[in-house]
C-alpha cells in the first residue's frame, strides 16, 4: 500500500512541477512578446547580455528551419518515453535527482512544444552578445540544465546497476 501511495504522491508532485515550470516558461515568453516584439533589444549588461525577441522556426542554433513535423514527432516520442521512465524510477531518496531531472526536462520539451503547436515557432529572447551565443528561452535552459544534471548523475552518482529499473525484462521473484 505504501508503494502505491508513494507512486501517487510522486506522480502528483511530478505533474505539479511540470505544470509550474511550463507556466513559468510560457509566462516569460508572453512577456517577451509583449515587451520585446518589434522593439529594440533591451541591453542588461552592455556588450554581454541583452533581451532580444526572436521567432525560431527551427531547433537549437536554428537548425531544421521549417521542419515542424520532426519536432512534433520527437516531442511526442520523448513525452511517451518520459512518462514510462518516470513511472519506473524507484520512489526513493536515492533516485530523487532523476525524478527532478525528468520533471525539468519534460517541462522544457513541453514549453517549446506548446509554442510550436500554437504559433508554428518558438519564442526566444535571451542573448549573450559577448560570445554571440544563439538566442534562447527558459525552456531551453530547462533542457540544458537537465542534460547537465543527467550527465553528472550518470558519471558520478549512479552505477550501471542503479539503472536496472529501465530493464524491459520483468524481475523474477
Amino acid at each position: 500500500m505504501e508503494n502505491k501511495k508513494s507512486s501517487i504522491v510522486y506522480g502528483i508532485c511530478g505533474l505539479a512541477g511540470i505544470l509550474l515550470l511550463t507556466f513559468i516558461d510560457q509566462w516569460t515568453k508572453y512577456l517577451a512578446v509583449l515587451h520585446l516584439k518589434n522593439q529594440e533589444s533591451i541591453v542588461l549588461i552592455p556588450g554581454v547580455f541583452q533581451l532580444q525577441y526572436l521567432e525560431n522556426h527551427g531547433a537549437a542554433f536554428g537548425i531544421l528551419q521549417g521542419q515542424q513535423w520532426i519536432f512534433f514527432l520527437m516531442t511526442i516520442v520523448y513525452l511517451v518515453a518520459a512518462v514510462w521512465i518516470y513511472l519506473r524510477i524507484p520512489k526513493t531518496k536515492k533516485y530523487f535527482p532523476l525524478h527532478m531531472i525528468a520533471v525539468v526536462l519534460t517541462a522544457g520539451a513541453l514549453g517549446n512544444f506548446i509554442d510550436r503547436i500554437s504559433q508554428g515557432y518558438v519564442v526566444d529572447f535571451f542573448y549573450f552578445s559577448l560570445i554571440d551565443f544563439p538566442i534562447f528561452n527558459v525552456a531551453d535552459i530547462y533542457v540544458v540544465l537537465s542534460f547537465i544534471g543527467l550527465a553528472i548523475c550518470i558519471l558520478f552518482v549512479y552505477k550501471d546497476e542503479d539503472f536496472a529499473f529501465l530493464n524491459l525484462k520483468k524481475k523474477e521473484k
